[in-house]
């Protein structure tokens, strides 16, 4: 069977948005699943997502947000919303699901066929944002692959290299030969694109292509939990805003 990867990203604990891009990427043929890092974070369902992509399987690099939530690190470098609800996550966790974040790589290779990163291969420790091309072209000049997925910005992009840094829109694309390529699936489970529909690709080696899915989702069931969670009412109506 010809392999068609889901690839997921910034999740942020949101379960009624995994559930609903699981259910499309199924509709769709996927064959694999891997994620871009951030399982955890700004919603109120840290347990659930673990423990969905853990049960997929689902080959997994660290984000930011898992990180600092399962390293004992400070959080001064955190917005304080999201620091808050990086400690209110520690305490919904068993040290099992801490363990397991605390293992996810930096940076994995699939199959030989792409690589991925939360943040950037340059620096993946940093945590470094890639926005423009002089970022882009930050991270490219250390990847050796045709292609690498990443997430971090929450924003779906693609940054296209041949003899320079090209941003295009995410739209479904071909791979070509000669060119490298950085792509950004956007976020599951917190979008700050506009478009409050979560966001994720599917690749296919053997044809190179990446397809970018939206799949909306209930909203407010999501915005419920993190009212009932008691977390701020600012992460429940940006999930309505898509910021």
């Amino acid at each position: 069977m010809e392999k068609k990867f889901a690839i997921l990203g910034d999740i942020h604990a949101n379960i009624d948005a995994l559930e609903s891009v699981l259910a499309d990427a199924r509709e769709q043929g996927a064959t694999d699943y891997v994620c871009v890092g951030d399982i955890i974070g700004y919603n109120a369902a840290p347990r659930e997502c673990i423990e969905t992509i853990r049960a997929l399987p689902c080959q997994t690099v660290r984000g930011n947000h898992d990180h600092y939530c399962a390293y004992a690190e400070t959080l001064e470098d955190f917005h304080p919303v999201a620091a808050n609800v990086i400690e209110w996550t520690r305490r919904q966790l068993t040290e099992d699901h801490l363990q397991w974040l605390y293992d996810l790589p930096l940076t994995a290779t699939v199959g030989g066929a792409f690589l991925m990163v939360h943040s950037t291969l340059d620096m993946p420790e940093r945590w470094g944002y890639v926005f423009d091309n002089l970022e882009a072209a930050a991270h490219l000049s250390y990847q050796m692959h045709v292609l690498c997925f990443h997430g971090h910005t929450h924003v779906p992009t693609v940054f296209e290299k041949e003899l320079e840094v090209v941003r295009r829109p995410p739209e479904s694309l071909k791979l070509q030969l000669g060119k490298k390529y950085f792509i950004n699936t956007g976020s599951v489970g917190q979008p700050r694109d506009g478009d409050p529909r979560a966001s994720y690709c599917l690749y296919q080696p053997k044809a190179r292509e990446v397809t970018f899915r939206r799949v909306a989702y209930d909203v407010e069931a999501a915005q419920g939990k993190i009212t009932a969670a008691g977390l701020p009412e600012r992460l429940a109506v940006r999930l309505a805003q898509g910021r």
